[in-house]
């Protein structure tokens, strides 16, 4: 099933839509050495050789594993003789990061004089993994997971397919099927279709016509949970699980985590809502928590699953277990309806840069006080605009670090008429 022309791709649009780079790289003819950088089953080795046909290119395929120099410099010497006769060599080299520098360190001067035109494929940060003298002469696309309405569209193709696909067979796919293969795949279209195929061969096997949940939960060897990742069940289960953590709950919050992660849910979906928890609910109680938050998500995003689901547990057990407070998020939503209610206050003049002559004229700046001048760095001076001066949004909480935040604030009214070092 893998498309024969660029037109039967599926995904990637923020890079082959109209106006979009690569659409734009291919519709010029001008190719350039290219890292692509996505997760499993996103299009990358299709993507490569599409762009290479596209091209009237040669394409090498080359492994870090398989091949080494004396096969390179074979390549090369192909590229050279082609290159004369104006046929360009496209260098595909899947999962680049497994090359080591000096491999990457050989491969430099051929692409640097044009001689190969890299198309590097990896899962992992090419920043990381691509030595910077070759990186700095590839352009880094990233490659998206495959959305549900994407990974439909290929799964009803490879099932009507006579050709390349199931077709021949005359199987249907039931909606319940279709709905769990499309979320346990994770975005991965190669998930999809040999889960499609191996299912599809239980059917044959009983005489059956319908590919139904049963065969795919054997395919997949996983099974249905209750949990539509568009419906009801979907919103209950995530609301389940953020209002655990509110309750300070860890068991539970751990528990709806894992329903949502058996389920086939997004686990950044999951890092996403635990990174917007920890600012919301914890806030200044512990500043941590949003490092603790943030740190899962990217550690999720580099590991993948089923190992990211370790760090998400314990970013969900340290927020469930830290100290509560949404004083920050309240003051938030005070002081937007005040800008919704009261528009575009002007900024007191003794706050404003006097940055001409004139400015200074108008009395830009007067009257400023620099708070280092200050004992204690604290200053008798407003900050709101003149309208606001007895307003107050943010009122820290009793709860862990807030506490002392609030003594903090208190301390500093008391010491602002303290006069100038």
């Amino acid at each position: 099933m893998r498309p024969a022309r660029l037109e039967e791709f599926v995904g990637q649009d923020h890079l082959l839509g109209s106006g979009k780079l690569l659409a734009g790289m291919l519709s010029s003819g001008k190719l350039r050495s290219l890292i692509l950088w996505g997760p499993p089953g996103s299009g990358k080795t299709t993507l490569a050789q599409l762009i290479a046909r596209s091209a009237q290119a040669v394409c090498v395929n080359f492994s870090a594993v398989t091949s080494g120099v004396k096969d390179l410099k074979k390549i090369v010497q192909e590229a050279e003789q082609l290159q004369r006769l104006g046929k360009p060599t496209v260098l595909f080299i899947d999962e680049i990061h497994h090359f080591n520098k000096t491999q990457q360190d050989n491969l430099l001067p051929h692409v640097e004089h044009g001689t190969l035109i890299l198309i590097g494929a990896t899962t992992e940060n090419p920043s990381f993994e691509v030595i910077s003298p070759l990186l700095s002469r590839c352009q880094v696309l990233v490659l998206k997971c495959l959305s549900p309405a994407d990974l439909g569209k290929i799964i009803d193709r490879a099932l009507t397919d006579p050709d390349r696909g199931l077709g021949r067979l005359n199987m249907r796919l039931s909606a319940d099927g279709r709905e769990f293969l499309i979320q346990q795949s994770q975005g991965d279209c190669r998930t999809a279709l040999n889960a499609l195929e191996n299912a599809a061969t239980l059917a044959e096997a009983h005489g059956e016509k319908q590919i139904g949940l049963i065969q795919l939960q054997e395919a997949l060897q996983s099974r249905a949970l209750q949990y539509d990742k568009s419906g009801e069940e979907h919103y209950n289960v995530i609301s389940a699980f953020i209002k655990s953590m509110r309750g300070s709950d860890p068991d539970a919050a751990l528990y709806w985590m894992m329903r949502m992660l058996e389920a086939g849910e997004d686990p950044l979906f999951i890092a996403r809502r635990m990174v917007i928890f920890a600012a919301e609910d914890i806030g200044n109680a512990d500043p941590q928590a949003l490092q603790v938050a943030v740190a899962a998500k990217d550690a999720v995003h580099f590991v993948g699953l089923p190992e990211g689901r370790i760090p998400l547990a314990q970013a969900a057990t340290y927020l469930a277990s830290a100290p509560k407070s949404n004083a920050s998020y309240k003051a938030m939503l005070a002081a937007a309806e005040d800008v919704r209610e009261r528009g575009a206050l002007p900024v007191p003049l003794h706050l404003r840069n006097a940055t001409t002559a004139l400015m200074q004229d108008l009395g830009y700046g007067k009257d400023y006080k620099y708070a280092h001048d200050y004992a204690n760095h604290i200053v008798e001076q407003h900050h709101l605009p003149d309208q606001l001066q007895d307003k107050h949004y943010y009122t820290p909480s009793d709860s862990g670090y807030e506490r002392e935040i609030g003594e903090r604030l208190k301390l500093w009214q008391e010491k602002k008429h303290r006069p100038k070092r």
